[in-house]
């Protein structure tokens, strides 16, 4: 189990696995193979390139078993809740009372990536009269209506008001065909007005406190709802040990992060990084697992670290990865080009901070929710991706636009604008389809024009100095 890190196809895997486990490999009940994920349909994994530790083996496989999870929470009569769009806020209420499980629907917008479009999901969204014009989360109606990708939700919870426009459309298109939704609203975040008092929130944003006790009062009625459905009361004491456990995920996360951004060889890959961050939202169906998944990530990473060992070289170029892509196989093609994340905002940044367990629970998970960069004003997220990206010593930002997503239509020219202006540095922005093979040259390009600008820009100040 000592391999020197580096990444590997799905074939590799393949020959690796049987050596692992002669060696002694360990593994939860989800455990084993890779490729047996290619009998449920997930082909795409035949395109990407994966960490070679059984680390990464465990959170791909904790990954890919989600659906096996939410059908046995079903067989053991627990209560399915759906949660949509508030990405971090919900779960942990859900979460905090016995035999409850919640997930995001809204995942299903990587199915059509992972079995490269043979799910039809698309295809059924075009035929309700949500086409490509919208976001890939249109993909989370074609799973509903077919039911072969997760359980249909018992109850279905999702945020309104400072949400996507698209999504807010899909889901009132889920609705019409028969889904009823409750909602709730989470207030667009502004900055208070002289005569008004003001908050700090989690991760450094100020708004009214007017605000904070509209959103808190919103979640009142979610937690109500909960105990309805659940027949058990979520007092603030389980909600509290709620958050403390909600924490330990998130708190496991930032360190891993700053782990391998910081290192100066990475010492995991993009990819993996990327599924790791997912794991904050809702813990993947399973909230102590995802302790376990992540605590053996962040071993591995400080081990390679401590040996002076990555998966890259050590003068990859240093990128800020600004939005989730719908392809996957990005996150390879970027390190195929010679670079390697170092800080990220995926849509979610607020689900990784510490939620205040020095508050009354509601009204720190209502802050929470507030805090979120996209319930704000375009110019409060930029801040935060030029505050990390200067903390990280990025090089470069890129901005993936998501396709269709109306925020993406001129969020990303702000957020260039605001990072080129305060950092000084080159921001590269594309769109990146659910499969981009058609564009891959493109893309290609696009990021070794990039890497290109870093090196010239390195050597300029070694020769002036």
């Amino acid at each position: 189990m000592t391999t020197p890190p580096k990444k590997i196809s799905l074939v590799e895997w393949t020959e690796r696995y049987p050596l692992l486990k002669r060696e002694g490999l360990r593994e939860p009940s989800y455990g084993g193979p890779l490729e047996r994920h290619l009998q449920d349909g997930d082909v795409r994994l035949r395109r990407l390139r994966f960490d070679n530790s059984p680390a990464a083996l465990r959170l791909w496989n904790f990954l890919l078993t989600e659906e096996d999870r939410l059908a046995q929470a079903r067989a053991e009569g627990k209560l399915l809740v759906g949660a949509m769009k508030d990405l971090g806020t919900v779960p942990v209420m859900a979460y905090s009372l016995p035999n409850v499980v919640a997930f995001y629907p809204d995942g299903a917008w990587w199915i059509p990536c992972v079995m490269e479009m043979s799910d039809k999901l698309l295809a059924i969204a075009d035929s309700l009269g949500i086409d490509d014009s919208f976001c890939p989360v249109r993909a989370m109606l074609g799973a509903f209506l077919n039911c072969e990708h997760f359980p249909v939700p018992d109850l279905l919870i999702s945020s309104a008001g400072a949400v996507c426009d698209d999504f807010s459309a899909i889901a009132q298109r889920l609705e019409h065909l028969g889904y009823p939704i409750v909602w709730w609203e989470l207030a667009h975040r502004r900055l208070p007005e002289k005569a008004e008092e003001g908050i700090v929130l989690p991760g450094g944003f100020t708004a009214p406190a007017e605000q904070l006790q509209f959103v808190k009062a919103e979640l009142e009625r979610v937690r109500k709802l909960l105990e309805e459905r659940s027949g058990e009361p979520l007092s603030d004491a389980r909600l509290s040990e709620g958050i403390r456990a909600a924490n330990r995920v998130r708190g496991l996360l930032r360190r891993l992060r700053e782990e391998v951004f910081s290192a100066p060889r990475c010492p995991l890959p993009a990819l993996e990084m990327l599924i790791a961050e997912m794991l904050a939202i809702h813990f993947c169906s399973d909230r102590e697992e995802s302790v376990a998944v992540l605590t053996d990530l962040l071993g591995e990473a400080r081990r390679r670290t401590d040996a002076g060992e990555g998966v890259l070289p050590e003068d990859a170029a240093r990128i800020f990865w600004v939005n989730p892509v719908a392809d996957l196989r990005a996150m390879n093609l970027l390190e195929e080009c010679g670079g390697r994340i170092c800080g990220t905002e995926y849509l979610f940044r607020h689900a990784l901070e510490k939620i205040p367990e020095d508050r009354p629970p509601m009204e720190a998970l209502a802050a929470m929710a507030l805090s979120d960069p996209m319930a704000g004003p375009a110019e409060d997220r930029a801040s935060r991706i030029c505050d990390e990206a200067r903390a990280f010593g990025c090089e470069a930002v890129i901005i993936s636009r998501i396709p269709g997503a109306s925020h993406c239509a001129f969020e990303g020219s702000v957020i260039r604008e605001i990072v080129e202006e305060r950092l000084g540095l080159p921001v590269a922005e594309f769109e990146v389809p659910p499969i981009s093979d058609s564009l891959s040259l493109a893309v290609r390009t696009r990021m070794e024009a990039l890497i290109e600008t870093i090196r010239e820009r390195r050597a300029h100040v070694l020769h002036r100095d």
